[in-house]
């Protein structure tokens, strides 16, 4: 008899994963508390729940990986479905701030600063303009107060400006 019950406890252990699909809800990371808009999110800020088929679409977080370490756009209240719009990368580059930016052409590398026109996470493009040529220049984040310029062309603010009428 106690053997029994060993082998029915041990295949109830390994279907309870499955438990949630089963009843026609998806696993997926919601925040385990309450995460005000601006803060980082960390593994400890998240936890499992389920989603019922029709509340699965796209754009939706699905696991810790893609809200780990991320920055929330808005208040996230403890157990709520995530989208990815709702999370970004942390702010590394703010509006208006001073900037490193750096030049890489075989056989040479520049450096400049500039002035961030946009604010912007590790990886994302953002206009930075030199505040001698006042030439706008699209760049890549690639750290704090660091840039990457995409391309060795720029054109002149006043180009620029008419360019957008």
């Amino acid at each position: 008899m106690t053997l029994r019950f060993t082998m029915f406890f041990c295949a109830a252990l390994l279907l309870l994963p499955v438990v949630p699909a089963l009843a026609g809800g998806a696993r997926i990371a919601v925040p385990a508390r309450d995460i005000a808009r601006g803060e980082i999110i960390t593994d400890s800020d998240l936890t499992y729940g389920s989603a019922a088929p029709g509340q699965m679409r796209g754009g939706l977080a699905v696991s810790m990986a893609d809200l780990s370490g991320m920055q929330a756009r808005r208040y996230l209240r403890a157990g709520e479905l995530v989208m990815t719009s709702d999370v970004r990368r942390p702010v590394l580059v703010s509006k208006g701030e001073t900037v490193t930016m750096t030049v890489e052409l075989p056989g040479v590398s520049l450096t400049a600063t500039g002035r961030a026109l946009s604010e912007g996470g590790l990886g994302e493009s953002i206009t930075v303009v030199n505040p001698v040529s006042y030439r706008q220049i699209m760049a890549t984040v690639i750290g704090p107060g660091t840039v990457r310029a995409e391309s060795a062309m720029a054109m002149p603010a006043k180009q620029s400006r008419m360019a957008l009428k």
